[in-house]
């Protein structure tokens, strides 16, 4: 008889069957921590990726739906005659005009616009504890935007139709041109140094920012067009639509909300599919767990129909039998346990007896290994 040394038993049952918790899997059938984290953080996302990719798409549709206006002569009439004197969602193409006054850059000469945004930022090295590597940081520290009234004309300078933008800075993809840039870097003394490691935060300077729309920039307006006492307006959409202004071109706009919706779709799909891995493999496991359950539960009875039947054979009473005793002849003492079931059934002469492969004689799982069992 093999036997191997050592023994990594936790604990013995009143009826000799072993538990080991340490060579055997949980087998409890429940989700474990991990497994409710992971679902539940992958179905969220899941939700929030997929309500994001909604609205994402719906804006595309819509762009694609919305009725593109040309600035004409005839665009007075056009509205004048149509229904609500507006159009709920129009596409216009034209140049920034100015409609009185405009604003200067305050750092470039004869440079002329009508929105303009000034940023100071802060840009700094902080000292990652968990990394141990030092990270740009920036941190915007004022920011401040104008604004004058303007309007979009023509591209054909003989046109004098004009429409005027209202509430530009609620509009999205609003990208500015950057007319000035310069970075003050921060002049530090040697006990400065010292205290800045120390600290885990290292200044690197102020980088200053200012960007314009400019007069003559070619614009993109998306949105609401109507015609109020004899004055042409885009204005942000009544019925939820995305209200756009951009340098962009029509077909450029469109192609770049696409490419985001294309994005939120992927991250919507891994994330689900993420989510829906955890839950099968979830119910599998309880699946198994209950199939397991029910085999053992089947082996034990016929097990115990088995040793019932040999101890009629012997003619032996039950209660005569010690809840120590060989499972298997009845009459030794249990003296082994089956690995990697853990079940402690059987004395050594018994084992030895089994055929091969040997198998335990309760669950049927086959014997690896046979570590002996020690009673003091």
């Amino acid at each position: 008889m093999n036997f191997e040394p050592g023994s990594d038993i936790r604990s013995v049952d009143s009826d000799g069957t072993s538990v080991k918790s340490d060579l055997r899997m949980d087998t409890s059938g429940k989700p474990s921590t991990a497994q409710i984290v992971v679902l539940a953080t992958s179905s969220a996302l899941t939700a929030l990726f997929y309500s994001i990719y909604r609205s994402r798409a719906t804006t595309v549709a819509r762009l694609k739906e919305a009725k593109k206006v040309s600035i004409d002569q005839d665009l007075k009439t056009l509205l004048s005659e149509t229904p609500g004197r507006c159009v709920p969602y129009a596409v216009i193409e034209g140049v920034v005009r100015s409609v009185k006054e405009t604003l200067g850059s305050q750092f470039v000469e004869n440079c002329r616009g009508v929105i303009e945004r000034l940023t100071l930022k802060e840009e700094k090295m902080v000292w990652n504890r968990t990394t141990h590597l030092w990270n740009n940081t920036e941190k915007i520290i004022h920011q401040r935007t104008n604004t004058v009234p303007f309007a979009l004309g023509s591209h054909d300078d003989d046109i004098t139709t004009t429409i005027r933008v209202i509430r530009p800075l609620d509009a999205a993809e609003l990208d500015l041109e950057t007319t000035y840039e310069n970075f003050h870097p921060t002049v530090q003394s040697l006990s400065n140094v010292i205290g800045h490691f120390i600290s885990g935060e290292r200044p690197k300077g102020i980088h200053e920012t200012e960007e314009m729309l400019r007069l003559g920039d070619s614009i993109t307006g998306v949105g609401e067009l109507v015609l109020d006492n004899n004055l042409i307006k885009l204005q942000p959409p009544k019925q939820g639509f995305q209200y756009f202004l951009t340098r962009l071109d029509y077909d450029s706009l469109l192609r770049k909300q696409g490419n985001s919706v294309r994005l939120w779709r992927i991250l919507t799909v891994l994330f689900g599919v993420a989510a829906c891995s955890t839950l099968i493999y979830i119910l599998w496991r309880r699946y198994s767990h209950r199939r397991q359950n029910k085999k053992e539960r089947s082996m034990m009875e016929e097990f115990k129909e088995r040793q019932k039947k040999r101890m009629r054979e012997l003619n032996i009473e039950e209660n005569n039998v010690s809840p120590t005793s060989c499972t298997v002849c009845l009459s030794r003492e249990k003296s082994c346990v089956f690995l990697e079931c853990g079940h402690v059934c059987a004395c050594a002469q018994c084992y030895d007896a089994l055929p091969e492969p040997k198998k335990c004689p309760i669950c049927r799982a086959a014997i690896d290994r046979v570590v002996p069992l020690y009673n003091s």
